[in-house]
């Protein structure tokens, strides 16, 4: 047995150098970000793709139906994350990783040489569908691994720094799955890309291209060690036998776990999801921007953000977890109208409703952005809203001055994401003791990003296909996040400077 695996009886995190801790993070990062790519490529290619796997004629239903298949990777997390996290608290954090990677890159691949509707028929989507929902349990069983991982290595008064490596990955991923798809589609025509010509859909890259990225991350974690408190909890015989019953059954832990819901994770979630993804579906399937055009503005306002889920992560190690992740859901619900409103006003298509119509015989949903006829009546006429910004080039995009205001438009959400999210991974692993914690940090993460985050796409274009209001898509994150202000302001407790070995120095 390798010596780090045996003596470990006084061993703590204050003998990691720190180099061996950016060797932690570095392995744990990029493997997580790999996770997260594969995971969001799928919803960064909705626009695109949703036609050819689902019933022609109707591209609003394909693309509805399509959020609602993305969707399902969501819904199912929290059963990865029961699972998945039931091995890493009995086996190991390191076997949990590497379990997960392999079923994320395999699935991916898959979608990448699936054939379509026209191919296949109906078999189709109900592949896509399996394949999605192995993805989701994956993804579940991941992000508790990867920041237990990391936070058991480290320094109890930099864990909010040095988890927020962690943090970074989800919006990592999401940028490096828009730079691919933009990379790609930049390299061929848009019929060829969309899979509309003869021969090999140019979208289909961005999913086999996971292979090798997959290939690399699992090299990397193959060559990690156990982390050391796992490695404690092993030689003192405190693993737990049963963490699924000690996690939710023993009310002093569930307790935990719904505060952790309630009060940060479903807030988190969904101002997640509304900066990110919310924003991209908003900018194509509302206010009609061009899908590269908006493939550009969300990948330069997360690129900008990026460097901030560490500042909080590090400033939550100084003042606190709980109140920086409270003001980011606060602004959030104070500030959606008027950035959505003024995204609006900046996109310069003049979208002031959207009109749906539902065919009586399948139930199929046609939504049509409107705007008003400037050569009439404007209160009396409408029309079809125009494409806008309809570049191709990252250059004639960011040479206009109006992509400029959306790009900081859809950073100031973003900001509002990195005080949600940076500090987050450093408070769950320090609320929960260290035998079930894989297990008890992983469901309300998952339920709050995966449920009440995940969804909000669909939700949101359905409310607004149903009402015809263009901001009525916001409401569900406003309402779940001032939920999560009001629970977390009375019942959460802060966890900044918890030493996390003081349960093995007790004994």
């Amino acid at each position: 047995m390798p010596q780090a695996e045996q003596d470990t009886s006084s061993f703590s995190t204050a003998d990691i150098s720190k180099t061996k801790i950016w060797q932690v993070i570095g392995a744990s990062s990029i493997g997580t970000m790999i996770e997260w790519y594969d995971f969001y490529i799928f919803g960064s290619l909705a626009a695109v793709i949703s036609p050819l796997f689902y019933p022609p004629g109707n591209d609003t239903f394909a693309y509805i139906a399509y959020l609602a298949t993305f969707a399902v990777g969501f819904l199912v997390r929290p059963f990865g994350a029961l699972f998945f996290g039931r091995i890493g608290d009995l086996v190991g954090r390191k076997y949990g990783l590497l379990i997960t990677m392999l079923i994320m890159g395999g699935a991916t691949a898959c979608i990448g040489l699936l054939p379509t509707f026209s191919q296949i028929g109906y078999a189709a989507p109900i592949i896509l569908l399996l394949i999605r929902v192995l993805q989701g349990l994956a993804l579940g069983g991941q992000y508790g691994g990867a920041a237990v991982y990391v936070a058991e290595h480290v320094p109890d008064n930099k864990r909010g720094f040095y988890t927020s490596f962690i943090q970074i990955t989800a919006s990592l991923g999401f940028f490096l799955s828009l730079t691919v798809i933009l990379i790609v589609q930049n390299t061929m025509s848009a019929d060829r890309f969309a899979g509309r010509a003869e021969g090999f859909g140019g979208w289909r890259l961005p999913f086999l291209i996971s292979v090798f990225l997959v290939g690399i991350s699992l090299y990397i974690r193959l060559r990690m060690k156990e982390s050391p408190i796992y490695q404690q909890l092993k030689t003192s015989g405190m693993t737990s036998a049963s963490p699924l019953i000690d996690a939710f059954t023993k009310w002093e832990n569930l307790k935990l776990v719904l505060i952790s819901l309630f009060g940060a994770t479903a807030g988190q979630g969904v101002v997640w999801y509304t900066g990110q993804f919310y924003a991209l579906f908003y900018l194509q399937s509302i206010l009609n921007v061009n899908a590269t055009s908006a493939n550009y503005i969300v990948a330069v306002a997360l690129l900008m953000g990026m460097p901030f889920f560490i500042f909080f992560g590090a400033l939550s190690d100084r003042i606190g977890r709980k109140w920086i992740i409270l003001a980011g859901c606060l602004l959030a619900v104070v500030t959606y109208l008027p950035i959505y409103k003024a995204m609006q006003a900046a996109a310069g298509s003049n979208v002031v409703t959207v009109t749906s119509q539902k065919s009586p015989a399948t139930g199929a949903i046609t939504l049509t952005p409107m705007s008003p006829d400037p050569s009439t009546d404007k209160a009396a006429n409408t029309k079809v809203a125009p494409k806008v910004f309809p570049y191709t080039s990252f250059g004639e995009l960011i040479s206009d001055r109006s992509a400029w205001a959306l790009i900081f438009l859809v950073f100031v959400q973003v900001i509002w994401v990195t005080m949600v999210y940076g500090p987050i991974a450093a408070y769950l692993v320090e609320a929960f003791p260290a035998k079930i914690r894989y297990t008890a940090l992983s469901l309300p993460y998952h339920i709050g990003n995966g449920v009440f985050g995940g969804l909000l796409p669909l939700i949101g274009l359905s409310v607004v296909a149903e009402t015809g209001n263009i901001y009525a898509g916001l409401y569900y994150p406003m309402i779940i996040a001032g939920i999560t202000f009001i629970v977390g302001a009375v019942l959460l407790r802060e966890t900044h400077g918890h030493r996390i070995w003081a349960e093995f120095e007790d004994r």
